[in-house]
């Protein structure tokens, strides 16, 4: 029998309780797409003298031209804005920005003209160094570090342009260069993001969302920004503004949104976003964002929608039991997950990691599943790919954990006979799964048992009992299956296995 596994050596239940989050872990892992760490660039469609800029790159300066550059820029004429115009150009090659950082005077030249009283020369210099902060080489990042204090201070300015440009010259610096986040640190950043976030320009506050992202990125971020964070007052306006992004523009929805997802990522500010609300805002959002599916859908919804159902799913994971009960939920992740599943698959992952949270030791939803009659469209999930397989047992698992009712529910809706394909894949992980809810449906509903074995499911289980990581599960459920109808079984007390938190 199936106790017969957990009395086995080192199989207690806190260890198989601890394999079950292992699993979750390596899930969430194998799950996250690549971090949002990238440089943003703002740059003008027309190079100096008017031909398209948009995707050439200039050829690489000599020492002399970039030296020429420098001491055009340096002289107080009237051809000024041009010089700098020129040198922005030029600095579009990485090789001449190296050679550039590396002149004498030359950062300092630069962060004097950005301190210009005259908006257009201010405006050229800034152009001049976000080209630098979107270098890779550290070496030119760290050579900006004089500007940093002068950036901050910008960002109070008046002009939404300028302001935007500032914002994100200050993430792409944040991106590359410890030294400069150490720096920026000290020198307020936090205070002064908290007070540009209540600006009422989308531009500002989806640049500011870029520039947050990035410091909550950093591997300091835990220990050292995310305290401070929580110490402001933005986590109430990026809750806020995400909440928001289906009425005002998704641009800064999309970045806020992964600011929370990055905040809840850390584990040390859950206490704080659940006391705000979080949980239950989110879940509306979740609600208006389904809504949207039947009609025209923004494009880009996808980049809201993801960041949502993480913070979501990571936030009941930690708090189990934190949400409402509210069945509209599973509604709309269901809405959510059939309309992004042909062009975006990878939310259906993130709706049903959301779904097997929501589920873990929660007969509500457990039971709405079935009676809202939504299990037949979870079930079609079940060939998709490797990962939704994995997490569609899961949910189904979380089902048939809850006792006899829901598993006879299942039964009645025809599950058998999709999990015999799934006995068949190569795949040990998903085969173990599916072992582990056929046990749970035969331990509580024996009846689902002899359909097993009428449907074939001998012939299925027998192939695994050669295999040394799935013979004993396969074995006990082959004594399952073919003991007379009736007989006894070890009691749901002793071979219940827990379900993901």
């Amino acid at each position: 029998m199936w106790g017969r596994r957990r009395r086995g050596p080192g199989r207690s239940a806190e260890e198989l309780r601890a394999q079950r989050r292992e699993r979750e872990a390596a899930l969430r892992k194998a799950r996250r797409q690549e971090q949002l760490v990238s440089k943003r660039l703002l740059r003008e469609d027309t190079a100096p003298g008017g031909q398209d800029g948009a995707e050439s790159v200039p050829d690489p300066l000599r020492e002399d031209e970039v030296l020429e550059l420098l001491r055009g820029v340096q002289r107080g004429s009237e051809d000024r804005r041009r010089a700098l115009s020129h040198l922005r150009w030029a600095l579009q090659n990485r090789e001449t920005q190296q050679k550039f950082v590396r002149l004498d005077s030359s950062m300092r030249t630069l962060v004097g003209l950005f301190t210009s009283s005259l908006a257009d020369v201010q405006m050229e210099a800034a152009r001049c160094l976000h080209e630098l902060s979107h270098s890779s080489d550290p070496a030119v990042a760290e050579a900006c570090l004089p500007v940093t204090s002068y950036l901050l201070t910008y960002l109070s300015g008046h002009s939404v342009e300028f302001t935007e440009l500032c914002l994100y010259t200050l993430g792409n610096l944040v991106v590359e260069s410890e030294a400069v986040r150490k720096q920026l640190l000290p020198q307020g950043i936090i205070p002064v993001l908290a007070s540009c976030i209540q600006s009422p320009h989308e531009a500002v506050l989806e640049g500011l969302g870029y520039v947050l992202s990035q410091l909550l990125q950093a591997k300091e971020a835990p220990a050292e920004i995310i305290p401070l964070v929580l110490d402001s007052v933005l986590p109430q306006h990026m809750l806020r503004l995400v909440c928001s992004g289906l009425k005002a523009g998704t641009g800064a929805a999309v970045e806020f949104a992964w600011c929370l997802h990055y905040i809840v990522c850390s584990h040390t500010a859950d206490a704080a976003l659940l006391a705000l609300g979080a949980v239950p805002a989110l879940a509306s959002l979740l609600l208006d964002l389904a809504a949207e599916m039947p009609h025209d859908a923004p494009d880009g919804l996808e980049l809201l929608v993801c960041p949502v159902l993480r913070c979501l799913g990571n936030l009941l994971a930690e708090e189990p039991g934190g949400h409402g009960r509210d069945e509209r939920l599973l509604i709309a992740l269901f809405l959510i997950l059939q309309s992004f599943l042909p062009q975006h698959p990878f939310i259906v992952q993130e709706c049903l990691w959301l779904l097997n949270n929501l589920t873990a030791d929660e007969p509500f939803f457990c039971s709405a599943l079935l009676s809202l009659g939504l299990l037949p469209a979870l079930l079609q999930l079940l060939p998709c790919s490797q990962m939704v397989t994995v997490l569609v047992l899961m949910v189904l698992c979380n089902v048939a954990a809850q006792g006899p009712a829901l598993c006879q529910g299942l039964h009645q809706q025809h599950t058998l006979p999709l999990l015999l394909p799934v006995l068949a894949l190569p795949d040990p992980e998903v085969v173990g799964l599916c072992l582990e809810l056929l046990h749970l449906l035969f331990l509580h509903w024996p009846e689902a048992a002899a359909d097993f074995a009428r449907h074939g499911g001998q012939c299925a289980l027998e192939q695994h009992c050669s295999t040394s990581e799935l013979q004993e599960r396969a074995r006990a459920l082959l004594d399952m299956v073919t003991q007379p109808p009736g007989a006894a079984t070890s009691s749901p007390r002793h071979a219940a296995l827990p379900t993901l938190s």
